[in-house]
């Protein structure tokens, strides 16, 4: 089973060209990792089983290695992604035909909890973005990186792709490689613009030296940025601005998507900028604030419109 697993591995990375994150993340639901506690990969729990075949996997099976999950306290969040990883495992043994069948093609997963997604307020994004030094090269990479995630949307790890060469200040456009490698253009406004310039034209000059690299977001020795350090960027800056919610570089692509349909934007428009295939994606942020809603609905309905003072008709 290792070995198919490697050739699964390298089929996501040669032919699906997923990110090296997702690479990690089926790798890890997969094979497990006893470095975060007891292992609650697949593969382990088959061993756990003695089931030494693909073939012996049945839905009843997977069942059981979902209680597995639940009896350790496995969020239903966690045990729907690796059900994901399981499925699209299993779909590629059916492609390579090393299985005639899919056992689990009708197997139920756990009926996940809606939540809304966590956004900043207006309030608090304006703190976190004043929040970097700029009289520093780290500060100005900083307030970049922070411009640039709030006023596109792209995802984190579209972010550390980035390239020089991969945006243009004048259009205030980005091209961004999102998931499946398909391309998008983003757009930006002018601080996120502002903030890019300032950056290219003296923090990174000094965070690159005298070495050649074409990533655009560079550590302090001139190498590709983290998608780890980002986020060690917004734990620093939430925390010095008072932001007391966890901030994570998905937070602020929730703020974007969230303020620009609070503001009236159209739900396919939000739906194309934030690289969503399917409208279902987006319509989570549907969640407008009741002052909002009660704004538009003054503004927009015809009986609503009537002043307060008005008499009414008898």
């Amino acid at each position: 089973m290792q070995e198919i697993l490697e050739r699964y591995i390298n089929y996501l990375e040669a032919e699906r060209n997923v990110s090296p994150y997702t690479v990690r993340n089926y790798t890890s639901d997969l094979l497990g990792n006893y470095a975060r506690g007891s292992g609650k990969g697949f593969f382990q729990f088959l061993r756990h089983k003695q089931i030494d075949s693909l073939e012996q996997v049945d839905k009843h099976t997977l069942r059981e290695y979902i209680a597995w999950l639940m009896a350790q306290g496995v969020v239903k969040t966690s045990i729907a992604r690796k059900l994901s990883a399981i499925r699209s495992f299993y779909r590629y043994l059916l492609r390579e035909e090393l299985l005639s069948a899919n056992p689990l093609e009708k197997a139920s997963s756990p009926k996940l909890d809606k939540r809304l997604p966590s956004f900043l307020t207006r309030e608090e994004i304006e703190r976190l973005l004043e929040a970097p030094n700029l009289s520093k090269s780290v500060g100005q990479r900083n307030r970049a990186l922070l411009e640039l995630l709030y006023a596109s949307g792209m995802r984190v790890s579209e972010l550390v792709s980035l390239n020089i060469g991969h945006f243009d200040l004048d259009s205030r456009e980005v091209r961004v490689r999102g998931k499946g490698a398909k391309e998008r253009i983003v757009l930006m406004g002018k601080p996120a613009a502002g903030a890019l310039d300032a950056y290219l034209k003296q923090g990174r000059l000094e965070l690159l030296g005298d070495r050649k690299n074409q990533a655009l977001f560079l550590n302090r020795y001139g190498e590709r940025l983290t998608e780890r350090m980002v986020q060690k960027i917004l734990d620093k800056y939430a925390a010095k601005v008072g932001i007391e919610k966890k901030v994570h570089p998905h937070t602020l692509r929730h703020t974007f998507a969230t303020h620009l349909l609070d503001g009236g934007a159209d739900l396919r428009v939000v739906q194309e900028l934030l690289g969503h295939a399917n409208l279902s994606s987006t319509q989570i942020y549907t969640h407008v604030t009741k002052s909002q809603a009660r704004k538009v609905y003054l503004s927009a309905h015809p009986m609503a419109k009537q002043e307060d003072n008005e008499p009414e008709n008898k």
